[in-house]
């Protein structure tokens, strides 16, 4: 049986004597969650470390604390219930360490510009060292890999990426959509912010992007990226397939993670000296404070403002000169 359907019919037993209060937040993370996630997995086949693997991932789409602590907790109780079932022996569910895993992602969300790549010509050997390490070398994988650090965008939105998404008059991407994890696979739904947002595409990716839609042929709903078999691609997908962990330890990029080519787009448009309510609407965020952590810290600039300061202060203690005496005449 698979872990939605387990969890939809035995629900009732797995939270029995919760507070109403609690209840809500659990069904919510059941629902929103939990099964996106594991729901088509047999709940046999739920590990430890597919518990991890998705905790980490709920936690690099910026949830928060309280969301994350309460669907580890209504997955708990409903793999709980298998086990007093008899179905399995132990409790996959009960994972340990993510709250430092929290704390590190918090950390890194505070500095994103930390885990963007230097330069363009890094950028380009990751992409070749993951094609290398792929079956066939299949030359896709390096496409996304660059697509997605130049313009910023989350590899679920790559994937749901359609060639009618693409004008190449102005050379902008309108992203409308994006493939996540779903019962019995991946599916495509809008967009994480729920609204349509235009990407330029650089001259540097205007060829790659140029062959990709020839190669998918004249069907505008046909998808620009997919992986070697025409299937959809994910953060897991391109992980496992071009033994992404192993490339970038060795790269000495170890610190590289799910959202890191997105950094890297970010801080290149920051650095490049985009606005930043315009750097927001690229990026998609809901909050300027987000797009803010993206502006790079010029010390220069930051010294001329106290120099600027400093001098205006100075005006205004400066001296007033009295004025003339008034000279009296007859």
């Amino acid at each position: 049986m698979k872990l939605a359907e387990y969890g939809n019919a035995n629900m009732d037993l797995a939270l029995r004597g919760l507070e109403l209060k609690t209840l809500d937040p659990y069904l919510a993370g059941w629902r929103m969650r939990v099964v996106p996630s594991l729901g088509h997995l047999a709940v046999r086949m739920i590990t430890n470390g597919a518990v991890d693997r998705t905790v980490q991932n709920w936690i690099a789409d910026e949830l928060s604390r309280s969301t994350v602590k309460n669907t580890i907790a209504v997955l708990v109780r409903v793999m709980e219930q298998a086990v007093r079932d008899g179905i399995i022996k132990v409790n996959p569910a009960r994972v340990t360490g993510w709250q430092k895993l929290y704390k590190q992602a918090e950390d890194e969300l505070l500095d994103p510009r930390a885990l963007a790549l230097p330069d363009w010509e890094t950028l380009v050997a990751l992409a070749d060292a993951l094609v290398a390490a792929s079956h066939d070398e299949y030359r896709g994988w390096g496409d996304v890999v660059i697509f997605a650090a130049c313009t910023a965008a989350r590899i679920g939105e790559i994937s749901g990426c359609r060639v009618g998404d693409i004008d190449t008059t102005q050379w902008i991407w309108t992203v409308r959509r994006q493939t996540t994890p779903a019962p019995g696979g991946l599916t495509d739904k809008g967009t994480k912010g729920k609204r349509a947002r235009k990407v330029p595409i650089v001259e540097e990716i205007r060829p790659l992007v140029a062959q990709r839609i020839l190669s998918a042929g004249p069907n505008p709903d046909a998808r620009l990226f997919t992986g070697p078999r025409g299937g959809r691609i994910s953060t897991a997908v391109l992980r496992d397939a071009t033994h992404r962990d192993d490339v970038v330890t060795k790269l000495g990029y170890e610190h590289l993670r799910r959202h890191d080519l997105r950094h890297t787009g970010l801080t290149w448009f920051a650095d490049a000296g985009v606005h930043v309510h315009v750097l927001r609407r690229i990026a998609g965020h809901g909050s300027l404070t987000t797009t803010q952590r993206y502006l790079h810290p010029d010390v220069h600039k930051i010294t001329a403002a106290g120099a600027a300061l400093s001098a205006h202060f100075n005006v205004l203690r400066a001296p007033r000169s009295l004025p003339s005496p008034i000279v009296m005449t007859r």
